[in-house]
């Protein structure tokens, strides 16, 4: 077992940094904080003319290659960094996917623990730069860089994406390198290597990321973004709560931000799909959908294959009662009777699934308890001609019915959870996680205790509030891999904590009728997100009326977005098609 295991702190001395500063942008090192300070109209005259950085020389392309970047430049305990490899990238695409000539710059940041993995990650530095920076982040268990050509989630496909935009972006793969796929880990028995995952990594990188922009490009950022959903949606929590003064606006979909209490929810429900007997197959789960639907479909005013008022569904749908096609949903005495019906022993695990997680032991993060899933309404793997099936199916109950050792072809959240008990939790690669009670954990309770208090639960935003910055959340109803119930939870927190004018002067949180994780086969979201987020930082227009579009389940068809807790009501005439029928309504 590795010695350093725990919530991992530097101890001793952080090894100096060996050698000269070999140019003026390091030199000089400015923080983005200090300039954003002075940015947007916060100061006035010989004021702004003390915090303005000067310009200094720049460095092309070629010559950012084998840059050192000083552990003193870094804001948390690293032993420096180096640019590994740079690349003139030459313009390419055409119309939304166009994008102007770049130079690419690959990096690695040290470890303060020998043992750990370097933190790996890449700049795009376009010629034609707006003035702006945008990290993305990553995803599962991250171990790969993002493409930092990519686009924020749920971005429109005819919209510029950032690089397009003028953006520096950059991204990590948070400390470590995946062997398989996004579902491994096995790096996280190295204790610096698990806090990189947890949110170090994302301030070492921006602070690396900024010392190549200020040397390419002369002078700091106007404004600093960041962009991510699932994983990548707990990083944007993460810096908003950790870092505040580093960035100015925030795109967190579906955050996964308690990871350890999520990670035991899934594993409590996949222990449920693995009982005898307890695993629908496809045609099953399009059978309880067609049910949900019959039920539900018409509590938000109109009959379209989407489920608008979710907490209605929720208080009166129950598998063991409903009808199906004027049928009893449950199979006769509860029995197994082929496809066209559920026993009693599948009606249990998905309840399993619609319940929370309650712990019998303190989390350090003072959370007590998961949700469970919206999971009546969902496409649970029905398969359909969707080209989303696929994904949909693998992000909910996968294809094959969970057993110890977890296959591939199971849940994926099931292979997360399994990987986080073996590795993070036990330290041992051979245990059976399908045998570990996640309500009670035994003696392992104080090591998820402890593993608790990295996530990003800290609802008090007020510093990230207090400098300017803005903070956009969406979740799709129907998620079945991060609980849309447990991002309410948190935006609930941050109402009480902060007060209700405080939290509506910087923050929205939506959600989205028929949206899964990340993707849907009922409603699959394109939003502008970026440019709704520009608005509100550079130009102080908060969002009203934002309107978001489908392009799956009905292609083209919209709908309003909606401020938790309010959903989109169907006005009783118009285009059911249109976000124009519908009014958000609580």
């Amino acid at each position: 077992m590795n010695s350093s295991r725990g919530l991992w702190h530097a101890r001793g001395r952080v090894p100096s940094w060996v050698g000269a500063c070999c140019v003026l942008a390091l030199c000089a090192l400015w923080s983005h904080a200090a300039y954003a300070d002075s940015h947007r109209g916060r100061c006035e005259g010989e004021a702004c003319a003390k915090h303005e950085p000067p310009r200094r020389s720049k460095l092309d392309c070629p010559n950012l290659n084998g840059l050192a970047i000083p552990a003193r430049a870094i804001g948390l305990p690293t032993t420096g960094a180096v640019v590994t490899s740079t690349t003139p990238v030459a313009a390419s695409g055409s119309g939304a996917t166009a994008t102007g000539p770049y130079c690419l710059v690959a990096g690695a940041i040290h470890p303060v623990d020998p043992s750990a993995p370097d933190i790996l990650f890449n700049v795009a530095l376009p010629d034609q730069w707006n003035g702006k920076i945008l990290m993305l982040g990553g995803g599962g268990f991250d171990g790969s860089i993002p493409a930092i050509t990519g686009n924020v989630p749920s971005a429109p496909t005819d919209l510029p994406g950032p690089l397009s935009r003028g953006y520096a972006v950059f991204a990590s793969d948070s400390g470590h390198e995946a062997t398989n796929g996004g579902v491994n880990g096995a790096f996280s028995v190295n204790a610096e290597a698990y806090d990189n995952f947890m949110g170090a990594a994302l301030k070492k990188t921006h602070d690396a990321s900024l010392v190549i922009i200020d040397a390419h490009y002369g002078t700091h950022p106007h404004e600093a973004y960041f962009a991510g959903g699932s994983t990548g949606g707990r990083e944007a929590l993460t810096v908003a709560q950790r870092w505040p003064k580093d960035w100015d606006g925030i795109i967190a979909f579906y955050p996964a931000y308690d990871f350890t209490t999520l990670s035991l929810q899934q594993l409590r429900v996949t222990e449920g799909f693995a009982a005898p007997g307890a695993y629908p197959d496809t045609a099953q789960r399009a059978l309880l959908l067609k049910a949900v639907m019959q039920a539900c479909d018409g509590l938000d005013g109109v009959v379209d294959g989407l489920i608008g008022n979710v907490q209605a569904c929720n208080a009166t749908f129950d598998p063991a009662t409903a009808r199906v096609d004027g049928k009893p949903l449950r199979c006769a005495g509860g029995i197994a009777r082929g496809d066209t019906c559920l026993s009693d022993r599948q009606i249990a695990a998905l309840n399993t699934m619609n319940t929370p997680l309650v712990f019998a032991y303190p989390l350090d993060s003072g959370e007590t308890l998961y949700p469970g899933y919206n999971v009546y309404g969902a496409d649970l793997g029905v398969g359909s001609s969707s080209p989303l099936e696929g994904i949909v199916t693998t992000l909910a109950l996968g294809t094959t019915q969970p057993s110890y050792p977890l296959q591939s072809t199971a849940m994926f959240d099931g292979q997360i959870a399994d990987d986080f008990v073996r590795y993070t939790v036990m330290d041992n690669p051979n245990a059976d996680s399908l045998r570990y009670d996640p309500a009670l954990a035994g003696r392992w309770s104080g090591r998820v205790s402890m593993l608790s208090g990295l996530d990003a639960t800290n609802a008090d935003l007020t510093p990230f509030r207090r400098r300017g910055g803005k903070l956009l959340m969406a979740h799709g109803t129907v998620d079945q891999t991060v609980s849309t119930r447990a991002t309410e939870i948190y935006y609930q927190r941050m109402l009480v904590t902060m007060g209700f004018g405080a939290v509506g002067s910087f923050a929205r949180f939506y959600e989205i009728p028929g949206l899964q994780h990340a993707v849907g086969t009922e409603f699959n979201a394109s939003w502008d997100s970026l440019t709704t987020l520009e608005n509100w930082v550079e130009h102080g227009t908060p969002p009203v009326h934002q309107v978001v579009t489908d392009t799956e389940g009905v292609p083209g068809r919209t709908r309003p977005l909606c401020q938790y807790p309010a959903w989109p009501s169907y006005n009783g005439a118009g285009d059911v098609n249109s976000a124009a029928s519908f009014t958000c309504v609580q």
